[in-house]
C-alpha cells in the first residue's frame, strides 16, 4: 500500500520528473536537409571568392599576364606579344586556350571590351577557387570531427597568400585549385570519397597546366602505389592510361598552335633545369624556402602549423611528407619564388585547423590574431602594393581613341622599365604602337643582346643611339621615378612633359620606383 501511495504522489517537488527524449525528425537540428547546407556553402564560397577577386588590384609577377592573357589575346585577336618562352616551345597552350575560349565568346557576342577581357578570366579563376574551397571542406568533414573541419576551413579562408594568389591568372593558381580538387579523391586514410581515376585525371590536368605539379604529386603517387593491394591493376588501368592520355592531349594542343610536334614538358625540363635558363631571372641560396619562402607563404599560420604537425603527424604524415618533399626539391633549384610552393598551402591548413581545435582556452585570441594579421596583409598586398603597373595601363589604353583619329599623329608608347613590368595588349585591346625593353636569356643565339641591361648601363647613350632623329622619337614614355634624374637632359631637350604620376609601391627597390611617370612629347 505504501508503495502505491509513493507512485501516486504527484506534488512532490523534491524530485524532478525525467522525460525520455524522443528522436523526432520534426525537431531534430542534426537532420536538416543536407542539400540546403551544401547550397549555402557553395553560395558562401562563390560570394567570398568574387569579393576576393575584385579586392585584388595589384600586380604580383609578369607571368600572370605574359604567359596567359597576352597569349590568349593573340590567339583570338591576332595581335599581341609572345615572349621568348613561346618561341622556344617551353610553354603549353592548354592554359591560355581556356581564356582564349572566353575571349572568343566575348568577340562573337561583340562584348569584347577591355574591362571584360581583364576581369572575366579573373572571375573564372575565382569560381574555380570557390569550387576547390567547397570540395576541400567536404573532404575535411569526412576525415575529421565537425569542429576540426570548421577550424581547418576557417584557416584556409583566412590565408593572406591564398587571397593574394587564387584569383590571379597564374598557372600556379590553377595548379593549386586542381591539386586541392584532386586531393578530395585521393585515398587518404579515412577518406570516403576516394576515386583513383578522378584524382589522377585532375592531377594530370595540373601537370599539363604546369609541369612542376608533378613535384607535389610524386610522393602522393608513390604512397598510393605502396598502399594499393592490386598494384599491377593500378599501373595498367590507371597510371599508364591516364598519364598517356594527358601527354597525348597536351601534345596535340601544342602541335596545333606551334604548327610542329612539340613536347612542352620535355622542353620545360631541358631549358629550366638541365640548361639552367631559369637562373637568368635570379637565384637564391639553398635555404631560402626554409628561412623566407615558406614562412612568408604560410604567414601568421606558421605557429599553428608547427603545433598541428606535432599533434597530427601520425594521421597526416603523407601530407606533411608532401610539403617537406616539395620544399626540399625546390630548394635544390637556384631560381626560387614564393608562388612555386603555393600548391602545398592547402595541405598545411589541415595541421593549422587541428591546432586551433586543440587550443580551447586560447582559441578566441588565436583566431582574432589570425583574422586581423591576415586581413592587413591581404588588403595591403591586394589593394596597395605594386598597383601602379596596372593603373598606368588606363591612361595608355585611353590613347586608343587618339589612334583611331587619322588627322593627328599616331601615339607611340615606349616603356622604359624593367622588361615585362606592365601588362601589354591584353589590357589595351587595340593595335596601339607600343614597345618595351626586351630581356630574353642567352639561348646560344649569335649576337644575343639583353636590351634592358644595355639601357640601364647607360640610359642616355641608349636613348641617343636608338633615336638619333626627333622624327623617330616616341610620343609617350612610361618610366619609374628613379630613372627620371638620369634621363632629365634627354626629356628636356626633346620636349617631353610629365603628364601623369601614378603611385606604385611604398617599398621601391633597385630599378623599380615608388611612382610611375608618363611623359608626353609636345
Amino acid at each position: 500500500m505504501d508503495n502505491l501511495r509513493a507512485r501516486l504522489r504527484f506534488g512532490d517537488k523534491g524530485e524532478a520528473v525525467k522525460l525520455r527524449r524522443r528522436k523526432s525528425q520534426l525537431y531534430s537540428k542534426e537532420d536538416k536537409n543536407p542539400l540546403i547546407g551544401v547550397l549555402g556553402l557553395v553560395c558562401f564560397c562563390v560570394v567570398f571568392r568574387l569579393i576576393n577577386c575584385f579586392l585584388v588590384r595589384t600586380s604580383f609577377v609578369p607571368d600572370e599576364y605574359w604567359q596567359s592573357l597576352e597569349v590568349s589575346h593573340r590567339m583570338v585577336f591576332n595581335y599581341g606579344y609572345l615572349t621568348w618562352e613561346w618561341r622556344a616551345g617551353i610553354r603549353g597552350f592548354t592554359y591560355p586556350l581556356f581564356f582564349a575560349f572566353l575571349y572568343k565568346i566575348l568577340h562573337l557576342l561583340n562584348y569584347d571590351s577591355v574591362h571584360l577581357l581583364i576581369w572575366l578570366p579573373r572571375v573564372a579563376q575565382a569560381l574555380l577557387a570557390a569550387f576547390a574551397d567547397v570540395k576541400f571542406f567536404s573532404l575535411i568533414r569526412t576525415l575529421e570531427k565537425p569542429d576540426v573541419a570548421r577550424w581547418t576551413f576557417f584557416c584556409h579562408l583566412c590565408s593572406w597568400f591564398s587571397w593574394f594568389c587564387c584569383t590571379r591568372t597564374l598557372t600556379n593558381s590553377t595548379e593549386t585549385s586542381l591539386t586541392c580538387l584532386a586531393l578530395c579523391y585521393f585515398p587518404l586514410p579515412g577518406s570516403k570519397t576516394h576515386s583513383s581515376k578522378k584524382y589522377l585525371l585532375l592531377a594530370a590536368l595540373a601537370v599539363i597546366v604546369r609541369p612542376t605539379a608533378l613535384i607535389v604529386w610524386f610522393p602522393l603517387l608513390i604512397y598510393h602505389f605502396c598502399q594499393e593491394e592490386h598494384k599491377l591493376r593500378l599501373i595498367t588501368q590507371n597510371y599508364v592510361p591516364i598519364g598517356t592520355l594527358a601527354l597525348v592531349v597536351s601534345a596535340l594542343i601544342d602541335c596545333l598552335f606551334y604548327k610542329k610536334w612539340t613536347l612542352v614538358q620535355w622542353n620545360f625540363l631541358k631549358f629550366n633545369v638541365l640548361h639552367g635558363v631559369a637562373d637568368f631571372y635570379g637565384s637564391h641560396p639553398w635555404h631560402w624556402y626554409f628561412t623566407q619562402g615558406f614562412p612568408v607563404v604560410i604567414g601568421p599560420h606558421l605557429p599553428l602549423f608547427l603545433h598541428g604537425c606535432a599533434l597530427a603527424f601520425r594521421k597526416y604524415k603523407i601530407l606533411l611528407g608532401a610539403v617537406v618533399w616539395t620544399v626540399v626539391v625546390y630548394s635544390f633549384l637556384p631560381h626560387k619564388e614564393f608562388r612555386f610552393i603555393y600548391p602545398v598551402l592547402p595541405f598545411c591548413m589541415v595541421f593549422c585547423g587541428t591546432s586551433l581545435a586543440h587550443l580551447k582556452a586560447w582559441c578566441r585570441a588565436a583566431t582574432t590574431v589570425l583574422v586581423v594579421s591576415n586581413s592587413v596583409l591581404a588588403l595591403y598586398t591586394g589593394l596597395i602594393h605594386q598597383r601602379g603597373v596596372l593603373d598606368v595601363m588606363d591612361p595608355v589604353q585611353a590613347l586608343c581613341d587618339v589612334s583611331r583619329n587619322s588627322s593627328v599623329p599616331q601615339p607611340d608608347v615606349l616603356f622604359l622599365m624593367p622588361c615585362h613590368s606592365t601588362p601589354f595588349y591584353s589590357h589595351v585591346h587595340c593595335p596601339l604602337k607600343m614597345r618595351f625593353l626586351e630581356c630574353p636569356p642567352d639561348l646560344g643565339d649569335e649576337g644575343h643582346v639583353d636590351e634592358a641591361d644595355r639601357f640601364y648601363d647607360d640610359p642616355l647613350l641608349w636613348l641617343r643611339t636608338s633615336f638619333p632623329y626627333k622624327s623617330s622619337l616616341p610620343t609617350h614614355l612610361v618610366l619609374f621615378d628613379v630613372l627620371e634624374k638620369e634621363i632629365a637632359t634627354f626629356l628636356q631637350g626633346n620636349g617631353f612633359k610629365r603628364k601623369e604620376e601614378i603611385f606604385h609601391t611604398h617599398a621601391p627597390e633597385g630599378r623599380v620606383g615608388g611612382s610611375i611617370f608618363i611623359y608626353e612629347r609636345h
